[in-house]
This record gives C-alpha cells, structure tokens and sequence, in this order.
C-alpha cells in the first residue's frame, strides 16, 4: 500500500500543483491549440487522436508537429481520410516509422464513416473495442481531452512520474506493475478537467520529469516524490556522517515487505549515484532479429534523357505494407556468397529478361534499425540499355526520376539506399 495514492488530501494537492503548473507552463502545440478551438466533440476526437498516433512513433515533437500540420491540412476530417488512398497516407507517413499505423489509423476511419454513422465513439471502453489500431492509452486519451471521460492514461511519460513519485522498481514492463499503474492514473485523474490532467502528466514527464538529468528543482509535485525524498535523506544522512554527528536512521521508501511485487528486486539495489533515475526500471530489452536483404537500384534513360529508376510495391501486409522500394530479396543464412546470382534471378522475375550475375555493380551496405529488425541491405547498381517491358501480371511497379522517387510512399531505409 505505501507505493500507492491512499490519502485523498494529498491526492487534491497533487491535482491542483499539476494543474496550476500545466496553466502556467504547457507548451503551445497544434493539436492543443485545435482541440480547444473546435467545437465539434468528433474533430477534437480526430486531431487528439492523429496526434497520439504520430506522437507514439517518436518522442521528438518538433518532427511530429510537422507531419501532423500536413496531414491535418490533407484530410482536415475523418470522412477526408475515409476517402483517401492508402498510398497516399503512406507517401505522407513516410519518416515516421511503424508505418502499419498509418494505415490503420484510416482503417479505422473508413469504419467509423461506413460502420458507425460518422460517429465517434465517445468512450475509452468503446473506442479500444470497436476502432482497430486504437488501444487503451490511446482511447484513455481521446475520451478524457476529447469528451471529458474521467478516465486515466499511462504511456512511457506517466511511467517514468509515476514510479518515481511512488518509489516502484519492479520491472515497469511487467503486467503486474502496469496493472497498479494503470489503476493509479485512474485514481489520479481531476474528475472536472481529466484531460487537462492527463495531459498534465504526460507533460511533466516530457518536459521536467525526463529519463536523464531530470530538473527536480522545477517539478510541480516534488513535495509528493518518494524517490526525490530518498535522495534528500540520504544526502542528510551523509552529510552528519561528515561531521561526525550521530547520522539520522535511513527511512527507506520501499515497502519493506518480502515479495512485493512493485519493489525493487534484492539483486538491484538503490544506486545512489543514479538518484531519482533509479526509477523506473525496465527488462533488458530484447535483441532485434538480424536480416540481410539484397538490393538492387536498377537504372535506364527516360524518354528525356534524365535517369529512371525501377521501383516495386510491396504486399499489402506485413513490414512496410503498400511502401515501394528498389527490387530487394531476403538472403537466407549461407547464401551471401551467391547473392549476386539470387539478387539477379530475382530481377529476371520483374524485368522479364536474362539477368547476367557479373553485371552487378557491388555499391555498400546499409545498414536500418526497425524497432525489432536490425537490416542490412547490401546495395548493388545495375544500368539497363533500351526500354524493359514490366510484366504487369506481377505486383505494381513502375519506373521514376529521382524527384517522383522522393515524392513516392518509400521508407526512410529506401532513401539511404
């Protein structure tokens, strides 16, 4: 119990220190600035929602707020998006990362105008369960901003404050430790102003209460902080050590009971030199799947003279699903020696002629970081004399100029190459 929010008096004072900091010191963001301006529950719903989508594929706003004015400016309504081209919001989520999002992101608006009357749902419990790609932060978010649900939301931010605030060094990946926190956000939440709140809490994390160097000396809720507590006491005691002075008994902010599943384990004890940064703790993370593909950047003369370079769509699931990228093929463990001659089978499948292995012009390697693949694309160039016919029979392809290629739906990893 003592990891947890029992005490509704220090529960209000938390509320309104967050608010009131909140009031004071929100960054001026798009998506705020339209939620608060439109009056219509279902827009608000749609700009909270594209801006939880982009902002979950990467922590560096400033990129977000670029893509998300574009697309806001693209599709300004979710019939807009129900309308468009899953190349089209691929070309404009290309960069992101965690491109099925994208496309379920419109998924789930052609759902929502073809299934649901145009309506939004208007709960957390709904939106999880009838939108696809939507889960429970995200619908946390969308129905406390949005239209004012009292609900709570737990993303990597709220994470990071809470298991400070609360001392919590159990793996905050786990299920049990996402359990209680998810609990606590409920049990938190201001139940006049939940998104306000909520976005309170994301905020301190982003801005003040971050992974390294947090500035605790800001933090609106420092009086509140367990963690922060255990460093001013264990500076107290070090500094009576120093005088010689009899040193203070070192109350601990853990629980102090065998087996709590929210403690830190005994194996990894409080590292003073971290400070607050003990917190939170996480699994070691899983090692990505290594993969090596073959690539090759077919070239020919257009019809004006500029270089035209051959491009294929991908399936329509799967990694990068509906991307286009330079013909490539998976090279299976002891086929690197032969690459060449697999690379130019592979060819001879999309250009329909005989494709000679040594013309094959070895360029480099590149090297993408998917969140669970790491790829090398060993990169080959091959210049094509005459027209080549493209069997149409085959999945999409087409020839481009430089510019229509950077116009295209291609993955960042296809730029490098």
């Amino acid at each position: 119990a003592r990891h947890l929010f029992t005490d509704p008096a220090e529960i209000e004072a938390l509320r309104g220190n967050l608010l009131a900091w909140y009031d004071r010191c929100k960054r001026d963001l798009p998506w705020r600035t339209l939620a608060a301006t439109e009056l219509d529950a279902d827009r608000r719903a749609y700009a909270v929602w594209v801006s939880e989508i982009m902002l979950q594929q990467t922590q560096q706003v400033a990129t977000v707020i670029d893509y998300y004015n574009r697309w806001m400016q693209k599709w300004p309504t979710l019939q807009a998006l129900a309308q468009a081209s899953l190349e089209e919001v691929n070309e404009l989520w290309a960069g992101l990362g965690y491109y099925s999002r994208g496309k379920r992101l419109q998924e789930a608006a052609r759902k929502v105008v073809s299934e649901l009357a145009g309506q939004m749902p208007r709960t957390a419990e709904d939106l999880q369960k009838l939108l696809p790609g939507v889960g429970r932060y995200t619908a946390g978010a969308i129905a406390s901003i949005s239209y004012g649900q009292a609900t709570g939301v737990v993303d990597g931010n709220v994470i990071r404050v809470l298991c400070r605030l609360r001392c919590i060094g159990a793996d905050s990946s786990s299920p049990a430790v996402i359990d209680r926190l998810w609990d606590m956000a409920n049990a938190l939440v201001d139940g006049s102003r939940p998104g306000d709140f909520n976005q309170a809490l994301m905020e301190l994390g982003a801005t003040v209460c971050v992974p390294k160097a947090p500035l605790c000396g800001e933090c609106p809720v420092k009086q509140h902080c367990r963690a922060r507590r255990r460093v001013e006491k264990e500076l107290a005691f070090a500094s009576q050590k120093l005088l010689g002075k009899a040193a203070p008994v070192l109350d601990v902010e853990d629980c102090g009971v065998g087996g709590c599943p929210l403690c830190p384990p005994a194996t990894e004890p409080w590292d003073s030199s971290l400070g607050v940064t003990n917190f939170p703790r996480k699994a070691a993370k899983k090692q990505p799947r290594v993969v090596q593909m073959a690539t090759c950047v077919l070239e020919r003369r257009g019809c004006h003279g500029a270089p035209e370079y051959l491009i294929v769509q991908r399936p329509n699931s799967g990694l990068l699903a509906g991307f286009w990228e330079f013909p490539s093929i998976p090279l299976a463990q002891g086929l690197q020696e032969k690459q060449r001659e697999v690379l130019a089978d592979h060819l001879q499948a999309w250009t329909g002629q005989p494709m000679a292995a040594g013309g094959l012009r070895f360029i480099g390697e590149v090297v993408h970081i998917f969140s669970h693949i790491h790829q090398t694309y060993v990169v080959y160039s091959l210049p094509l004399d005459g027209d080549v016919t493209l069997d149409p029979a085959l999945s999409p392809s087409r020839w481009v100029t430089e510019e229509e290629f950077h116009a295209s739906a291609v993955s960042t990893a296809m730029k490098k190459v």
